[in-house]
């Protein structure tokens, strides 16, 4: 799987973060970014959850 995020859409509000701080953080200059694109399965739940509650609707899983 990889997560990918819409910038154009993310408002930085670290939900995301709050869920999964091991694929998710917010940097210095205040934008989110994913510190890891292709995760490992065991993670899927969470990576899931943070989809699921972003505000925005920003965040995506592609199954490769």
């Amino acid at each position: 799987m990889k997560v990918t995020v819409d910038y154009d859409l993310c408002e930085s509000n670290a939900i995301c973060v709050g869920i999964d701080p091991e694929t998710f953080e917010i940097r210095d200059d205040d934008v989110m970014y994913i510190i890891d694109e292709h995760p490992d399965a065991s993670r899927r739940a969470k990576i899931e959850e943070a989809v699921r509650r972003c505000p925005k609707q920003a965040l995506a899983i592609i199954e490769e």
